[in-house]
């Protein structure tokens, strides 16, 4: 069956945009013209950019935290699903997260799972579908979302701790990026003017900074295209297996940042598979859906061959052990929860102990690259200055 992009009015005059499988566009238009709906327009999805769906554009993550607390919140009060879908729909202010909870309960009226209307957006986090599919199949949707907004709450606050510190570096770095181009670009090819007028000798140190900052100007425009076209180039690569799975590795086998950045996907992972399995789900199937949440490469190839092997019978920590990704430390955790019968609150219990050690690498890790930051600073602007300034002196101390 094909994917098509259909445009309808209800039987309130309201507009609804969203994807839909079919045969062909005659019978999509068919079937929703049977339910009431005013069919304005059926095309395949990708012709025109394939609507905003086509695109996959996700919804902001505290959007979407505010939106399941609320809905956590009127189903706990006793609302149904519809009526807590009708009430958050008009107030939501995001018009492109409207058109998706629209979407949704229009599915949810018209028979399907709240878990399978969400899924049908191929927008929400599959951890999200997921929880909400064990929520269903329990009977207990008002538990296992909490824990979600929980872990939804954590993780955001996790990596806000974490963009807070990298703010002032990645200033730093900006701020001396720009001026170190300013100079080279602008103020070393007016020195090379002047001391071309002068028809002075020059020292080899000023010659060779005049002849780079002369070039550079000259060929600043095809220096910025060549940027562009490989920042393009990496761009693609990187979405593909091969391409994500190098820089992946490449990423992790970085000095201090590998290391932090491996805790990082420890921790969210940790905390993820917790959540899943507190809510009612098995190992093997909450196992998959936290590694195929995984942004790192490696760690998805690892945790899907982990599976694998759990599901031949393996033990957990055992199967992780295998794919040498996991620190041991997690790993021996991982295991003692596993014999105590207490496995999400051991992994909770990782998750927390390695986002405190992020955050302790982090703040020492900035602690010493802020300072080496100004001293590079110091040495290539204090290059460049000597090395223009050095004529002038030179030619005051003769004339004296």
């Amino acid at each position: 069956m094909a994917e098509f992009l259909i445009k309808v009015a209800d039987e309130r005059g309201r507009l609804l945009e969203q994807v839909e499988s079919g045969i062909s566009e005659s019978e999509v238009r068919d079937r929703f013209v049977q339910q009431g709906f005013l069919v304005y327009w059926v095309k395949p999805k990708g012709i025109l950019g394939g609507g905003r769906v086509g695109r996959a554009k996700r919804v902001k993550p505290a959007l979407f935290l505010v939106f399941n607390q609320q809905l956590l919140t009127l189903l706990k009060a006793g609302l149904p699903v519809l009526g807590s879908l009708d009430l958050l729909i008009k107030r939501q202010k995001d018009g492109y997260f409207r058109s998706l909870l629209q979407n949704v309960r229009e599915r949810v009226k018209g028979g399907e799972l709240l878990s399978e209307a969400f899924a049908a957006q191929h927008t929400f986090p599959k951890i999200y579908i997921t929880t909400l599919m064990a929520g269903e199949k329990s009977g207990n949707i008002d538990e296992v979302l909490t824990r979600y907004v929980n872990f939804q709450r954590m993780t955001l606050t996790f990596k806000k701790k974490l963009a807070v510190s990298l703010v002032y570096p990645v200033l730093l770095v900006s701020v001396i990026t720009g001026m170190f181009i300013f100079l080279v670009t602008y103020v070393v090819p007016q020195f090379a003017k002047l001391y071309a007028d002068m028809n002075a000798q020059l020292p080899a140190i000023t010659t060779i900074m005049l002849d780079v900052g002369t070039h550079s100007q000259q060929y600043a425009p095809i220096a910025l295209g060549l940027l562009a076209v490989s920042a393009f180039l990496l761009w693609r690569w990187k979405s593909t297996d091969r391409g994500a799975l190098a820089i992946d590795r490449a990423a992790h086998k970085l000095p201090v940042v590998g290391d932090i950045w491996l805790k990082y996907h420890v921790s969210t992972f940790s905390r993820m598979l917790s959540t899943l399995l507190t809510g009612g789900m098995s190992l093997v199937p909450s196992l998959e859906t936290a590694g195929a949440s995984m942004s790192s490469r490696t760690m998805l190839n690892g945790l899907t061959r982990a599976a694998e092997r759990v599901r031949e019978g393996q033990s957990l920590a055992r199967s992780l052990e295998e794919q040498k990704v996991f620190p041991d430390l997690s790993v021996e955790m991982i295991e003692v929860g596993e014999s105590t019968g207490a496995l999400p609150a051991m992994l909770n219990s990782v998750a927390e102990f390695y986002e405190e050690d992020v955050e302790t690498a982090l703040a020492g890790a900035m602690a010493l690259i802020e300072p080496l930051i100004l001293i590079v600073m110091a040495v290539f602007v204090g290059g460049i200055l000597i090395a223009l300034y050095m004529p002038i002196f030179t030619l005051g101390s003769t004339v004296h």
